[in-house]
């Protein structure tokens, strides 16, 4: 399927606005059924300084949309409504709970000449649903991560406690929503993995091992080198939103450079003959301040048909970080804290400068990387893997890629086509500057490649990724 895709161009002087957030709320029509109650149905607003009729109007019109939606299809309610200058997005994460987020189309401010006001100009098919989509789905997600779901808090202390809890998590959460960086990643919600040799891999199986059997609290465990995942004992679907955390979140919170100068705190302890460069990320800043806090962040994982609460220990040496996960109701006392900086501190030192040795030959060996003349991204449904060359850097507040918007739009779109379809699929896609785009499916898994090739043919654009499949992917994507 060949398509051709809109002009790049826009004027010098004009100026271009990206998407924003113009309002986030949560509610439950069943908390205020009867006239005269509806302000009891609204669990969060934001921006909390809308006049209190406002929001009681901007959430009856949503009722409305969904409840006229489903005469037309019962089971599946509506997810979006697109109007020209916002776009809303409706989500049910829970019977009668719903979220909506309302983002500002992006849009071009043109001036005027003789001194009249600018024309504004909204780029309504700029926002790609599935990605918004999957953003409030994500925000679920995190909030359940830490507190359970909706229903819980409920549960436990009725309204008031739900609401309060919303206000706690959510209030922080949608600082850290930056709209404009958003893009295919957020769809795939994907989770990338350290490429290791087998020698390696097994010396950190034996070290989680040998961990989880001397702290035997431990009952769940993940490592992660350079932000990437080696290693995980928790579902995927947990794994997946707690490795956005700690991406997105935690990590970039505690950025050091990796030698620590003279006046840092990261001094390395010596313990016998082995250097120990490792510390909390959650829980006491330093193990020998007599008032250190040894309190760590709760989350809850799924298991079976219900949630287990646990203490999330973040612990890190170097480049190498292990999650430890500890059973909620056993207190974490600074006795088991002391003991657990002292195994693992010094092997998980050693172990980074493992990682980092092996890599560096492994990269030696396959020899200096020349820029390709393509880019890609990546994703299998079924282990979570992605992979991009596309990012050169992704957290909550920046997306730095190496391709136009335009481009990622692309992606965007020709993913909302896989999703349509369960068959195997390939679109080829020329843009009107020197690009080429390519999507393929097949099996669970999806490639999305960018040429740069100006004066390439189709026949010729399919076989370079063919050749990028046989190179890189080793053949798994065998579509003709």
């Amino acid at each position: 399927m060949l398509m051709i895709s809109p002009r790049m161009a826009s004027g010098m002087q004009e100026k271009q606005y990206s998407p924003s957030l113009l309002s986030f709320f949560i509610y439950n029509p069943k908390f205020g059924p009867r006239e005269g109650e509806e302000e009891k149905k609204i669990l969060f607003y934001h921006p909390c300084e809308v006049e209190k009729n406002e929001k009681i109007r901007n959430v009856g019109l949503c009722e409305a949309i969904v409840q006229f939606t489903r005469t037309f299809c019962p089971t599946k309610p509506a997810k979006s409504l697109h109007t020209q200058k916002n776009r809303q997005f409706f989500h049910e994460p829970e019977e009668s709970f719903w979220m909506v987020m309302v983002v500002r189309n992006p849009m071009i401010e043109k001036p005027n000449k003789d001194g009249k006001p600018p024309t504004i100009e909204y780029q309504e098919d700029e926002i790609l649903d599935s990605v918004y989509g999957a953003v409030l789905q994500q925000c679920y997600s995190m909030y359940k991560l830490f507190n359970g779901n909706f229903s819980r808090a409920f549960e436990a202390g009725g309204v008031e406690l739900l609401t309060q809890k919303l206000e706690k998590f959510f209030y922080r959460y949608i600082q850290t929503l930056h709209l404009q960086s958003c893009d295919l990643l957020d769809v795939f919600g994907g989770i990338s993995f350290f490429p290791l040799d087998k020698m390696t891999y097994l010396k950190i199986q034996s070290f989680v091992n040998r961990v989880e059997e001397s702290l035997s609290l431990i009952k769940y465990t993940a490592f992660l080198y350079n932000d990437q995942l080696i290693w995980s004992g928790l579902e995927q679907d947990d794994m997946r939103i707690l490795y956005k955390y700690l991406t997105t979140s935690l990590f970039p919170r505690h950025t050091e450079p990796e030698l620590a100068g003279r006046d840092s705190p990261l001094r390395p302890e010596v313990t016998g003959n082995l250097l120990h460069y490792g510390r909390f990320l959650t829980g006491p800043a330093n193990l020998k301040d007599p008032d250190a806090k040894f309190r760590f962040p709760r989350i809850f994982v799924k298991t079976g048909d219900s949630y287990e609460e646990l203490h999330l220990i973040v612990y890190k040496a170097m480049s190498a970080a292990v999650c430890f996960m500890i059973n909620a109701s056993v207190e974490v006392t600074r006795e088991f804290c002391e003991q657990l900086d002292a195994l693992v501190g010094p092997q998980l030192t050693l172990l980074a400068s493992d990682i980092c040795e092996q890599y560096n030959i492994n990269k030696r060996i396959s020899g200096p990387e020349k820029e390709p003349q393509f880019k890609f991204i990546y994703f299998n449904h079924m282990n979570l893997a992605e992979k991009s060359t596309i990012h050169m850097r992704k957290t909550a507040s920046v997306s730095l890629t190496s391709v136009h918007p335009d481009l990622m739009k692309i992606l965007g779109d020709i993913n909302s086509d896989f999703a349509r379809v369960d068959a195997d699929e390939e679109i080829i896609v020329k843009a009107m500057t020197d690009y080429w785009v390519v999507g393929k499916k097949s099996d669970q898994r999806e490639l999305y490649v960018i040429l740069n090739q100006k004066n390439a043919n189709l026949i010729e654009v399919n076989e370079e990724v063919k050749r990028l499949c046989a190179t890189q992917f080793n053949n798994i994507f065998f579509l003709d």
